[in-house]
């Protein structure tokens, strides 16, 4: 013990701590010699921990809190506050969620004043989120911030959070200098009230609604540009730029996200924290500008950094990654297989974060590839997740099986919850729906005012987009033109357009997407230009496409527009 007393001795500290608790019982012995021994636990304990190794982190501290005297809250008070909390993070690492939460309550009743119970009460948040018990997690933040002084809204108005997100912006230009970027935020208590905002922001989205979230997130970027920046000010920053770029579509918005990227370089940044940054930039900003692949593979990231740190953030990563895979064209049988990962994960990890809209994704990826015959499980999805990922997925679905009466159903309805839930890309959304309604269009000869209204929606809102990011959006606004055109007479702007499209998809890798657009042109001369030979051509271009896509039902349905023209052929 003596060797290592006051030295770091790396990884040495493990084996003298295990090599001396074989002598527990003569420890017990002599109080001092026990709390020495317990705090060498703790050391490796905490040893552990910064290396990821939450089991072995447990095993220690366990075996220190195990060396304490029986009234060790009263005489050594620090050392057990220390002591008592990192065992409870180290158990909810572990899974052990109701022994953590039997620890942080043991530490409310015994600590000395409220400011030695914060960082029980958001460990205790965060379990209580990872069991999927969202309300006691926000009821458990609101009582910290109400109890620091500050106001919790019953509801908040849209236009009143819209009103929070200006007034913020504008003090952010008004702010923002190096002279800000100089100052931190000094008041302890403060950073507390940032932190919590922070996690209350995100339950607040999930339990209350959009704009209560707003609110929350608003306040906690008030203060740091009020009070200088913390190491919570990145992702307060991150979270209010997702907000906001839902409503406008504002480059200036983008390089403020940037900027709040390079504050991390200022602060010793946690895991938790940086899975929290990837998930709010990659999984809500970044895509605005840079590649739907280099999101995802950054979302990846996220969800490691997740993990390894013991964060259950990390699935909500894993939820960006999956939205962001199918939307990308990534091959199915290999999504397929991922879900199935971060499923075994969650199942292994006691959390309910996330389950349900992997489930919902495990769905649409097992129909894509053979309408769920052979590759679908039997698993619940609960009533209580919410609306907007249900009905982003049945109209998805829908689209791709060609049922444009219930996608354009269930695609309306996503734009009504537009204004509470918008977790998935918007334009997107758009872009199938708008695709959709031109289908409907071709068929329909009245009542075709709201379908009109969704096309012209989709291309105006594909042309911002493409503006700022032609590798994520060209394609789609060039397929949705060429499908506007089929239904004039403009024959060869059609034809450029179906091309451009094919061309924009296959540099971008969007591989059902190219698919797609050589699906949509070999129906433009089949039904309406009359050429049955260049249909052909563009039909097995289609089906080479959904063939590495892995999509066995699209291949099917080409296969059999192939054989139907090869019959009239002959």
């Amino acid at each position: 013990y003596s060797f290592c007393d006051g030295e770091d001795v790396g990884d040495t500290i493990f084996l003298i701590a295990s090599q001396i608790n074989h002598g527990k019982e003569w420890i017990l012995r002599d109080e001092d010699l026990s709390i020495c021994i317990a705090e060498l636990n703790m050391k490796a304990g905490k040893k552990a921990l910064d290396g990821c190794d939450h089991k072995t982190a447990y095993s220690y501290l366990g075996a220190a809190l195990s060396l304490l005297p029986n009234d060790h809250w009263k005489s050594h008070y620090d050392l057990s506050l220390r002591l008592s909390f990192l065992m409870a993070g180290a158990a909810k690492s572990c899974c052990q969620y109701d022994e953590a939460e039997q620890i942080l309550r043991g530490i409310s009743g015994r600590t000395r004043c409220f400011e030695d119970k914060l960082p029980s009460y958001l460990l205790l948040s965060q379990i209580l989120r990872a069991q999927g018990n969202v309300d006691d997690a926000y009821n458990t933040c609101s009582f910290v911030l109400l109890q620091l002084g500050e106001t919790i809204p019953e509801s908040v108005a849209p236009e009143a959070s819209k009103a929070m997100v200006e007034d913020t912006l504008k003090m952010y230009e008004e702010v923002y200098d190096d002279d800000w970027l100089e100052r931190k935020m000094e008041d302890e208590t403060m950073r507390t009230v940032v932190k919590f905002y922070g996690a209350i922001t995100f339950l607040a989205f999930l339990s209350r609604s959009r704009y209560t979230a707003i609110c929350f997130i608003c306040k906690a970027v008030q203060l740091s540009l009020q009070n200088g920046a913390c190491v919570y000010t990145p992702l307060s920053l991150l979270q209010l730029m997702g907000f906001a770029m839902e409503d406008k579509h504002a480059a200036n918005l983008y390089h403020i996200a940037k900027n709040a990227l390079s504050l991390l370089e200022r602060f010793d940044v946690g895991g938790d924290q940086i899975s929290g940054v990837f998930m709010n930039f990659y999984g809500r900003i970044a895509w605005h500008h840079e590649p739907f692949q280099v999101c995802g593979d950054n979302l990846r990231r996220g969800f490691e950094s997740g993990l390894s740190s013991g964060s259950n953030l990390g699935f909500h990563c894993a939820f960006h990654v999956i939205k962001t895979a199918i939307i990308s064209g990534e091959k199915l049988d290999s999504l397929l297989k991922e879900i199935d990962y971060y499923l075994h994960l969650l199942k292994t990890y006691k959390s309910e974060l996330m389950k349900n809209a992997l489930l919902i994704s495990r769905e649409t990826v097992s129909a894509l590839i053979d309408k769920g015959e052979a590759t679908s499980i039997e698993a619940k999805v609960f009533n209580n997740s919410s609306q907007e990922p249900v009905f982003f997925h049945q109209a998805y679905r829908a689209f791709w099986s060609g049922y444009t009466v219930r996608c354009h159903h269930y695609f309306e309805k996503c734009s009504q919850l537009s204004g509470q839930y918008v977790q998935f890309n918007p334009f997107v959304l758009k872009f199938y729906h708008g695709l959709n309604s031109l289908d409907v269009l071709k068929k329909k000869k009245s009542h075709t005012t709201r379908y009109k209204e969704v096309v012209r929606d989709a291309i105006s809102a594909m042309k911002d987009a493409a503006a700022n990011s032609e590798w994520n959006f060209m394609n789609k606004l060039r397929l949705l033109e060429a499908e506007q055109q089929h239904l004039t007479r403009h024959h060869w702007r059609a034809i450029d357009l179906y091309d451009a499209s094919i061309q924009s998809a296959k540099k971008s890798g969007f591989i059902h997407e190219q698919g797609l657009a050589c699906e949509k042109a070999g129906f433009y001369f089949k039904n309406k230009a009359g050429n049955n030979e260049k249909a052909l051509e563009y039909f097995k271009q289609a089906r080479a496409c959904y063939d590495e896509w892995g999509s066995s039902m699209k291949v099917g349905f080409i296969k059999k527009e192939i054989d139907s023209l090869n019959v009239s052929g002959s």
